[in-house]
């Protein structure tokens, strides 16, 4: 797994980090909020394990909270030495998935992060779609992108959720007219062409890579590979 760690504490991060390594997961690190923020919003992570208490101008909660109004749904460990109930109860409440109290055991803090991304897993691949780092929630019709939410019309979803279904394959325009617009001929209009361009530009106008692209005399392909 690729994790976040989010800990100003040498000690406590450097433990936490060669165990993990040691378990074959990759780990970035941020000793201070900001950093934690941007890393957070800016990469792609299958779990992350938050201090509450952090510097840098916001604390745990405040990333935590910011990440889950954007529609991030990556599971969120928080380990804090504030053990009161009420304290374990504003985490939770602020969008985090567990609670591990300082001083902790390795064993403990890894068991928790396996129950939280298994269960992560068997609910994300029922309701959401992602290619790379553009995820769509198929039940809150949330699309975002590197934690950036889009807004998309009603049939560039639709679009869009068929072309994640068909990743990493071409897509041509009979399928999109007979899919999404329900044509079984061609009407031959620009529809398809004018819908596609918007979609592109919503979605990677502001990124540095391009997902979706055309294959010439074939169709459109969504892609995260190169």
């Amino acid at each position: 797994m690729k994790i976040l760690l989010v800990e100003d504490n040498e000690q406590v991060a450097g433990f936490l980090k060669k165990g993990l390594v040691e378990e074959g997961h990759v780990i970035d690190t941020a000793d201070n909020g900001r950093d934690g923020m941007f890393l957070a919003a800016s990469e792609t992570y299958d779990a992350i394990i938050m201090d509450r208490m952090l510097p840098g101008g916001i604390d745990g909660l405040g990333i935590i909270a910011a990440l889950r109004a954007t529609g991030n749904r990556v599971p969120i460990l928080i380990v804090s030495a504030l053990d009161d109930v009420d304290e374990r109860i504003r985490g939770l409440k602020a969008g985090g998935d567990d609670y591990v109290v300082k001083p902790f055991a390795f064993g403990e803090v890894l068991a928790r992060l396996d129950a939280l991304t298994r269960r992560a897993h068997e609910s994300y691949a029922e309701t959401t779609l992602k290619v790379g780092d553009l995820s769509i929630d198929l039940l809150s019709r949330k699309v975002a992108r590197a934690g950036k939410p889009i807004a998309l019309k009603p049939r560039e979803f639709k679009l869009l959720e068929y072309l994640m279904r068909h990743a990493d394959q071409v897509v041509t325009r009979t399928m999109l007219l007979e899919n999404i617009w329900d044509y079984h001929f061609d009407p031959q209009t620009n529809v398809i062409d004018v819908h596609v361009s918007k979609l592109r530009h919503k979605i990677d106008a502001d990124f540095e890579r391009s997902l979706l692209r055309t294959v010439r005399n074939a169709g459109y392909m969504l892609t995260a590979n190169e």
